[in-house]
């Protein structure tokens, strides 16, 4: 496992209702095309073991949303293959005030201010040892004060971690430090204050932490 500082982050790229369960668990349609939204990078935050984070807990419903990421490792050029330009990966969650993102789908608003906030980018130390072969069918899962509440792998993707890369790198560019959050399956919730979280790949534990109020 290798650890990125803040300094080696540029764009946090996040894909949205690209589980089709997740889509329908909140009510949404089927996207067409990949739904893109970014992140500011000052919302990143590695986690590890057995660390508390602070999260705000003041604003609405806080909730978890496990995803697959990816470290770009160089620039994207049209029909570069994904294993060519992804040189790392590692598991993530997208953290959401939910109150707040209904009030700007409401507003037609953007949704930075639900999606945006510090911390609201968790995520795992990387792994370089990507196995291209056997990477979409390897499960991952979040648990939840010890109890399962995700699970998914990247073959249930709408839109594969190829078509992803082509839709951002050809309308918005990736380059050296990017990252992609790949999207969340069904089995988003709350998250309260105490509240215990494990990452897993494939069984083995990726990063853990304690959600604490800001």
């Amino acid at each position: 496992m290798k650890r990125f500082e803040d300094t080696d982050i540029r764009n946090i790229y996040c894909v949205g209702r690209n589980y089709k369960l997740h889509a329908e668990e909140l009510g949404n349609a089927i996207p067409k095309q990949p739904m893109i939204f970014t992140k500011p990078t000052h919302d990143w935050h590695v986690i590890g073991e057995q660390q508390q984070v602070a999260l705000p807990m003041d604003r609405g419903a806080l909730h978890y949303e496990a995803e697959v990421v990816f470290y770009v490792g160089q620039r994207y050029e049209a029909g570069m293959k994904a294993e060519e330009l992804l040189k790392a990966m590692a598991l993530g969650i997208d953290l959401t005030l939910r109150d707040v993102q209904q009030v700007c789908k409401e507003k037609g608003h953007p949704w930075l201010s639900a999606k945006g906030f510090r911390r609201s980018a968790l995520i795992t130390a990387f792994t370089e040892q990507i196995d291209w072969k056997t990477v979409e069918n390897t499960p991952f899962r979040m648990l939840k004060n010890g109890q399962e509440v995700q699970s998914g792998r990247l073959s249930e993707t709408i839109f594969s971690v190829q078509q992803i890369v082509d839709f951002i790198g050809a309308h918005f560019g990736l380059g050296q430090g990017d990252v992609i959050y790949t999207g969340t399956p069904a089995g988003v919730g709350e998250v309260s204050e105490g509240d215990e979280f494990e990452l897993q790949w494939n069984g083995e534990r990726w990063g853990q932490f304690k959600a604490a109020r800001a």
